[in-house]
């Protein structure tokens, strides 16, 4: 497995690591899916999570590897969630919504406690992370994101926005350039996918007018 941690070729100055390229291409893949609201959105998330999990517990960086095993946890979840079947649009993918007011201030609630507990435990345990604050916002709003996501909330997109805006600095920063390059074309992905969720949830928030075909 050492071979996932060797450098496979440099970018712009930058030191691609195989375990990173290949991680995060599965990862952007998986939010591709996402976007199309196809199920194998969460096998593909997890298998990405588990492609970095052992890229991060390689090269010692605790705090990114934990993260990656709660984003296996909650990909499974999510395969769970969606394909239970209930919440189903007419096309047969999962039916997607804007969140009540009442679940956007619960995911807000537990993004903001979250951040700040897992903040307190990197900083407690300084071998979890070299940075432990915008580590723990990341891997809170990862959590948030793909929970929103299970349940087709189209904030979930809002979500993604807000990682990326510190994972991108924070992937170069630690080494892992291409991380950081990913998050750039996931901010392009998820705003077209945010404006594709959107319409549809608008759509379906339409009455179907008396008479008219199904």
């Amino acid at each position: 497995m050492n071979w996932l941690n060797s450098e496979a070729f440099t970018l712009f100055g930058q030191h691609i690591k195989w375990s990173d390229m290949i991680g995060n291409v599965i990862g952007l893949l998986g939010l591709a899916f996402g976007w199309r609201r196809s199920i194998w959105s969460w096998p593909t998330q997890f298998l990405s999570g588990l492609i970095l999990f052992a890229a991060f517990a390689t090269a010692h960086l605790s705090g990114s590897a934990g993260k990656q095993i709660v984003v296996m946890v909650v990909a499974v979840y999510g395969w769970w969630q969606w394909n239970r079947g209930k919440d189903r649009a007419a096309d047969g993918q999962i039916a997607v919504r804007f969140a009540t007011w009442r679940e956007r201030a619960v995911l807000l609630g537990a993004a903001a406690v979250g951040t700040v507990v897992v903040a307190a435990l990197f900083k407690a345990y300084p071998s979890l992370s070299w940075d432990p604050w915008p580590d723990a916002y990341i891997f809170v709003g990862t959590i948030v994101a793909m929970y929103a996501q299970a349940r087709g909330m189209v904030e979930f997109w809002f979500a993604w926005l807000l990682v990326d805006v510190v994972g991108v600095p924070l992937n170069f920063a630690n080494g892992f350039a291409f991380s950081g390059f990913v998050y750039v074309i996931y901010g392009a992905l998820v705003l077209w996918g945010m404006r594709d969720w959107w319409l549809r949830s608008r759509r379906a928030a339409q009455p179907v007018p008396e008479g008219a075909p199904a």
